[in-house]
């Protein structure tokens, strides 16, 4: 089995979802670039890649970089295409951070098809479920949290995890507030996101312990001085060695990968087993795309180091292009999809409609 055309969808959806001051000047429409790759015994390979700033960069990298180190090879040398791929980048090229991971997913997928097994029984299954937590944008308020919070603990997901905008006082406040209007059942955690000082990520940190946070993302050298546990490493650069220096120099407590950021499914799991070893867990960071974070699922699903599915919400904003909703159930459980493959459904009718570009390469 080889790979015999490589083709791409820029879809446009027109909207972002920063505010100004987090998307700075220019346009930032958060676009899609959909993948599918085919092989000569016609089973297809799915992916869907950021194209938050510029399509064109996205597409470009896509088929003057990739497509031709994996056109003709089989799906099942993944190892090799990722270090081959890995190479390249090193070497001058400097893919953006959720390049090229897409791709690997894409033969994972196809693999997984060929097997006739859902993606995670095709990894290594360790479990089929696992509770939810919503993850908010950037709001003005603290009452926009505390709604949106209530909102989904209303749904049955008890596990928050707030955006707050900064500065730190105004964090602070959040951080109380929440608490308050929410109990001490719900689980909280918080990732500002922010540019603290460290004093100031001292402070932040010592009054979320006296709040009962779970934890605390992204600040480092904090781990000596709190109790609190810092997760990290979501958007660092080379994958398992990239995080395996955070992880050398004690500068995380848990780390974070996903298969967009983080190198697709082949790097994901090489973060999973690495933290493993040390007894850390790898909490699964979204890739803010629906269809990708299904993948998230099914590599959560085969490791036993993660505890958490991260849900961006208003989920509406980053279903694109995904038909459907995520299979969360009543009680903030996600259950992981049992047909081959990925088991997700793309919206193709969607995609042509909004489709920007299209470009095609073959054997």
């Amino acid at each position: 089995m080889k790979i015999e055309k490589f083709e791409t969808w820029w879809v446009k959806r027109d909207k972002c979802l920063f505010d100004e001051k987090r998307r700075g000047s220019g346009a930032m429409d958060w676009d899609v670039i959909v993948i599918r790759l085919t092989t000569d015994t016609g089973i297809e390979g799915l992916a869907t890649a950021l194209a938050a700033r510029s399509g064109n960069v996205t597409e470009s990298y896509l088929h003057d970089n990739i497509a031709p180190v994996v056109l003709g090879r089989d799906p099942h040398d993944r190892e090799k295409i990722w270090h081959d791929l890995w190479n390249i980048d090193r070497h001058l090229t400097f893919f953006p951070v959720y390049l090229p991971g897409p791709v690997d997913v894409a033969l994972w997928d196809i693999c997984a098809k060929e097997a006739g097994l859902p993606l995670y029984k095709y990894i290594g299954a360790y479990r089929e479920e696992l509770p939810v937590y919503a993850s908010s944008l950037f709001y003005d308020t603290a009452d926009d949290y505390i709604q949106e919070a209530l909102a989904y603990k209303s749904k049955g997901i008890k596990i928050y995890k707030a955006h707050p905008p900064g500065p730190y006082t105004l964090d602070m406040e959040i951080h109380h507030a929440l608490r308050e209007a929410l109990g001490d059942d719900m689980i909280l955690m918080s990732d500002p996101v922010a540019e603290y000082t460290l004093d100031q990520a001292i402070a932040v940190g010592r009054d979320l312990e006296r709040l009962n946070y779970k934890w605390f993302e992204e600040p480092f050298r904090l781990c000596e001085a709190l109790d609190i546990p810092i997760a990290a490493t979501e958007t660092t650069r080379g994958a398992h060695w990239g995080v395996a220096q955070v992880i050398a120099q004690k500068a995380a407590d848990i780390v974070r990968a996903d298969v967009s950021w983080k190198d697709g499914i082949t790097g994901t799991l090489k973060i999973c087993h690495m933290a493993e070893a040390f007894g850390i867990n790898c909490e699964i960071h979204t890739t803010t795309m629906n269809f990708m974070d299904l993948v998230n699922l099914h590599v959560s699903c085969a490791v036993r180091n993660c505890e958490y599915f991260e849900y961006f919400v208003p989920e509406e904003d980053f279903r694109f292009p995904m038909k459907g909703l995520l299979p969360i159930d009543e009680k903030g459980i996600i259950h992981v999809p049992q047909t081959p493959g990925i088991g997700g459904e793309l919206d193709w009718e969607l995609i042509e409609r909004q489709c920007h570009s299209y470009r095609k390469a073959e054997l």
